[in-house]
């Protein structure tokens, strides 16, 4: 036993190993935040430089300065979205030094306050995170509305459940006394509950916290204690439904800590709420999905406004199935009528897509001429597929619609002045109506086309800003 004891360490001590160096190489080409601590003692992460302004309530407990590796390696999939969306991204935490006995309402007052003295009085964007971020953002939303423009929040309903609170009080109270390795235990004992080796869960989980959580501050022990004693005392009906903006509520099935049933009650007390399920995940797997930054910048762009009084399933976002969509967006700092000039100048698309990405030939005429035809070629696992596609619309220079004869594929481009650039969307939608062209879709397709897209919105601001560069 304790050979395999000993064996055990040293395969999670390589692990962790490798995992930082995973990290490092995340972290090639990202820009290093910029970190602080505001006035009143809140700290905090900026990543981006964007004419938008989102301000990320970060989960808890924990109100320190969000800068251990393994926050910026996930501000790479999560964050990265938004800071190409033309987002500037504030993650901040708690105050530090809290008194005993501050409530959820208290901290709520305080990201108020912030707002009005670092931001102008409004954020477009509050995105409140798990149970701490979320509540926060309930509370913020219903007591000063005028702060923000819309809120998301991401696994958080109105109050947590029991064996929640029980993980919350019990994670806090470790940390507290500095018992890092037995809390970092039991985040691994709820991302992995099959984990079994002795030991294991408390190296891994001393990593996990050491990569996480950084450097603490003199006040951590106490404050600690007092955010999760607060978050665990709130029960947010009593303001759900004073929430006047919108908000976007994003939840899952399998997560000790809300039910499928307090989400749905949740949206169902907010006025304007849409309820987004990810279905099969766990707390931790809905954060860390790749759908979450999209939905939410859907939400913000796209979505029609849901009308007070209607049931939990109008609210919800069905999941698509025959139809597909794809969205992209992206802030381009130059002008819209440029911006627009390079999408319809067909002899640069090939640089735009790429050429593992697929061509266009055969062009009829002018891209900002309806009726005007084309062939499109993309190559998906090794094969190619055609087909004639033609503009169906276009408003000059802010929309070109693209569709093929049969219907089963369009685009929309979208070019809208921002500041003192362009906000540059691409949305696809196409039909998959057979259940093996469901499968395929599922297996190839989708990411083949998030992937294209995505490096098409990447190229539509690297070859428009090099040609007009605007100040921003």
């Amino acid at each position: 036993m304790r050979r395999v004891v000993a064996l055990a360490f040293v395969v999670v001590g390589l692990l962790v190993v490798a995992a930082d160096a995973f990290i490092r190489y995340l972290l090639r080409g990202i820009p290093k935040p910029v970190k602080g601590v505001f006035a009143n003692g809140m700290a905090y992460a900026r990543l981006g430089t964007g004419p938008k302004t989102m301000l990320w309530i970060r989960g808890g407990p924990g109100n320190v300065v969000p800068m251990g590796r393994l926050f910026l390696a996930l501000s790479v999939s999560t964050l990265r979205p938004f800071v190409e969306s033309g987002y500037t991204c504030w993650v901040v935490t708690r105050k530090q030094n809290m008194p005993k006995g501050y409530t959820v309402a208290d901290m709520a007052e305080d990201y108020a306050g912030l707002i009005a003295d670092e931001f102008d009085g409004k954020v477009d964007l509050v995105a409140g995170e798990e149970a701490y971020g979320g509540m926060i953002g309930f509370c913020l939303a219903a007591r000063h509305p005028d702060r923000l423009g819309r809120l998301a929040t991401l696994i958080a309903g109105y109050q947590v459940s029991e064996q929640g609170k029980a993980l919350e009080l019990d994670f806090a109270r470790l940390m507290s006394e500095g018992r890092t390795s037995e809390a970092g235990a039991l985040v691994v004992g709820l991302m992995a509950p099959d984990l079994r080796v002795p030991g294991v869960a408390r190296v891994i989980g001393a990593a996990f916290i050491r990569l996480f959580f950084g450097e603490t501050h003199p006040y951590f022990a106490s404050d600690v204690m007092i955010e999760a004693e607060a978050v665990t005392a709130f029960d947010a009906r009593e303001v759900l439904s004073e929430i006047p903006v919108p908000v976007l509520l994003i939840g899952c099935d399998k997560d000790p800590e809300f039910s499928k049933e307090v989400y749905e009650e949740t949206a169902r007390l907010i006025p304007d709420c849409t309820l987004r399920l990810y279905r099969g995940k766990t707390g931790f797997q809905a954060v860390m999905d790749k759908r979450l930054p999209q939905d939410v910048l859907d939400f913000v762009g796209q979505r029609s406004r849901v009308q007070a009084g209607r049931d939990v399933e109008q609210a919800t976002i069905i999941d698509r199935t025959a139809r597909r969509h794809i969205h992209q967006d992206i802030w381009i700092a130059a002008p819209v009528e440029e911006v627009f000039a390079l999408y319809c100048d067909a002899t640069r698309w090939r640089e735009l897509a790429g050429a593992d990405m697929g061509e266009i030939t055969s062009v009829s005429g002018p891209i900002d001429q309806v009726g005007t035809t084309f062939e499109g070629t993309m190559r998906i696992a090794g094969r190619k597929i055609s087909g004639t596609m033609r503009i169906a619309e276009v408003e000059p220079p802010r929309l070109v619609r693209v569709q093929n004869d049969e219907g089963a594929m369009g685009f929309v481009y979208r070019f809208e002045p921002e500041g003192n650039g362009t906000r540059f969307s691409a949305d696809a939608e196409y039909e998959m109506t057979s259940p093996l062209s469901r499968l395929a879709d599922k297996v190839v397709l989708h990411g083949y086309m998030e992937r294209a897209m995505r490096h098409m919105t990447g190229r539509m601001k690297e070859m428009a800003e090099a040609k007009v560069p605007v100040a921003t």
